[in-house]
């Protein structure tokens, strides 16, 4: 069952939003200052700037692919089910545990206000929120565009309250520990841009994906970049170093500083909300990940159903709950590190899959955003996220190892006995080796996302595509010889004898050309018993002479036809002209492999839709 398409813009732009905005900014830049110093808000902008280059490209194959669980989809449908069943459990896993820390630092703040115990808080706190998504993604979203709404009011009341404050003078020297340290800051802090890029496992939920997608997640990052540098520049301006240095809390006791017991009050405030945000993205997010895979046949199908009234994936949920109420009781420091690595590892895939896509040449990858100036921003992640792998240390790539092999052994165990899935690594192989190594199942099923993202109406015309029949040939003396095989695939149709056919394919077109252009014809004739249609599509790259007039026609469609299908032959000689005449179709036309490809080139062809009514 499909999932229900509730999410419009605001509700992703708070969900983005809700997700980046946690530990990362009210518990991590004391220590991160240790590393940077006071340029330490520099550190936090390139770590922005870098995700914000990065996730151009998530952007990409999210508008392409609107599909439950993200990054994991369009990486297995680039790479392969072997990367996208490693690609899925890591960001599983990464997610479940960046949410466990949200909801851990909730539980503690709830230890210091009433004195329960941090285990016990933290229980309940994720019951709750596996609740709250219980009953559907809609009610959980409008709680997230409420709490980042006021999470980013305070936020920003901080920074204008506590600019006044800022003494320019603590900003000397900028980069006490060289310019190194600003790579190795921005690497440490990266982690709290880490939630945006799993936002995309939740892009099938989003109404108008082609508008919504890119709107939502390209400001929701440019938002938090400035409001991450704006709060770090008035927290290092406003505060004393030797306390920023020693505070596990430097927004809250920087707004002590300058606003007193109501500035402490209102940011300590933020941080719940923060963690709030989080968590319930979090949950949000990760449980998506298993409906994919299961989807996929590398897990269980029984992870994949989904709630009839409330569109809830249950199983999916539980099965989030339950891995991030284990970590719970876990040390998380080494493990949100990890997550930080794994978050970094899937924009280096995410970029490979586009670079790969591309590449690829598959005629229905029909993203509504490109990447500008590509492959510029993919060389430029690539890069960029390598030299932060290399500063955040080997422990956190251990577990993330650690991972990666549990992932390897679901894989082999499991996955690999339950599907074989074609990807688009095997087109640019197959073009290299001219090799036939793929079966278009991986164009046609882009096809049909493009149907469900656009809510296209499949009408009679689409029907008729899809049953078409295809000739793909090489080179065709002339129309006589290209008649005389049309004549006998229709003959072998039942549409009558090929002589006969024949005879009214010429009379025909002595009567009236029917070519369209230099590249296109359309011969059509009525024939055939009462309630019978059909189309053959023909392609011929050396080009069919035929007339003096045309001695190169490459797209050849015979329409052939009862007279009680008079209307359903009129509207698909307008959609075939409509879509022959539309800019780029020649170059398609021939790029695309297969009859397979030549019907999902039709069927994604620009044109006017009418009738619903299938034949």
């Amino acid at each position: 069952m499909e999932l229900k398409k509730k999410l419009r813009f605001l509700d992703l732009y708070a969900i983005s939003s809700g997700a980046m905005i946690s530990s990362g900014i009210f518990i991590l830049p004391g220590i991160a200052f240790s590393i940077t110093g006071p340029g330490v808000f520099l550190a936090y902008m390139l770590a922005g700037l870098i995700a914000a280059i990065g996730i151009l490209s998530v952007v990409e194959l999210s508008t392409a692919m609107p599909k439950a669980g993200g990054n994991y989809f369009f990486i297995a449908r680039s790479m392969g089910p072997l990367a996208g069943t490693v690609t899925g459990v890591l960001s599983w896993f990464a997610l479940s545990l960046k949410s466990a820390f949200a909801i851990f630092g909730l539980a503690e703040l709830c230890t210091l206000a009433f004195g329960v115990n941090v285990h016990l808080a933290g229980y309940i706190l994720l019951t709750l929120f596996f609740l709250l998504n219980a009953f559907g993604v809609d009610l959980a979203s409008r709680f997230e565009v409420l709490l980042v709404i006021l999470l980013l009011a305070i936020l920003a009341a901080y920074v204008g309250v506590g600019y006044g404050a800022v003494e320019p003078l603590r900003f000397q020297p900028l980069l006490p520990h060289g310019r190194s340290a600003l790579l190795a800051g921005a690497a440490f802090v990266f982690v709290s841009y880490g939630g945006l890029i799993n936002v995309s496992s939740i892009s099938e939920e989003v109404a108008s994906p082609k508008r919504n997608i890119p709107a939502g997640m390209i400001s929701s990052v440019i938002t938090i970049t400035i409001l991450y540098g704006a709060v770090l520049y008035v927290t290092v301006g406003a505060s004393d170093p030797s306390t920023l240095l020693a505070s596990v809390a430097p927004l809250a006791d920087s707004a002590r500083g300058f606003g007193g017991a109501v500035g402490y009050a209102a940011i300590t405030a933020a941080a719940v909300l923060a963690f709030i945000t989080t968590a319930n993205a979090g949950v949000m997010s990760a449980s998506r990940y298993p409906v994919a895979l299961s989807r996929d046949k590398l897990i269980p199908g029984f992870f994949g159903r989904v709630s009839k009234r409330s569109g809830t994936p249950f199983p999916a949920l539980i099965a989030t709950t339950l891995l991030i109420g284990g970590s719970l009781t876990l040390e998380l420091e080494v493990l949100v590190k990890a997550a930080s690595s794994v978050i970094l590892l899937n924009y280096v895939l995410a970029s490979l899959s586009v670079m790969i896509l591309r590449a690829s040449r598959i005629q229905s990858y029909r993203p509504s955003f490109r990447t500008p100036f590509f492959p510029l921003p993919q060389l430029l992640t690539l890069i960029s996220v390598a030299f932060l792998i290399v500063h955040l240390g080997f422990e956190a790539v251990e577990v993330t190892l650690s991972f990666i092999v549990l992932s390897l052994l679901l894989y082999f165990l499991y996955g690999k006995r339950q599907m074989k899935r074609e990807f688009a690594l095997l087109h640019i192989v197959e073009r290299m080796t001219d090799k036939r190594l793929t079966d278009s199942v991986l164009e046609s099923e882009l096809v049909e996302i493009v149907f469900t993202r656009d809510e296209l109406v499949k009408d009679r015309v689409d029907a008729v595509f899809r049953g078409a029949s295809c000739l793909d040939l090489s080179s065709c003396a002339d129309r006589k010889t290209l008649f005389s095989l049309a004549a006998e695939h229709f003959a072998k149709e039942g549409f009558g004898s090929q002589a006969e056919l024949e005879a009214l394919l010429e009379d025909r077109e002595a009567a009236s050309s029917t070519v369209l252009s230099p590249f296109v014809a359309i011969p059509h004739l009525v024939c055939g018993e009462k309630g019978r249609f059909g189309l053959l599509a023909v392609r011929c790259t050396e080009g069919i002479a035929f007339d003096k007039v045309h001695p190169a026609i490459k797209a050849v469609f015979f329409l052939a036809g009862s007279m009680d299908r008079r209307d359903l032959h009129l509207q698909t000689l307008a959609a075939i002209a409509q879509i022959s005449g539309s800019e780029g179709f020649e170059k398609k036309w021939l790029a695309v492999r297969g009859g397979e490809g030549i019907r999902n080139l039709l069927l994604l062809g620009g044109r006017r839709r009418g009738q619903s009514e299938l034949l």
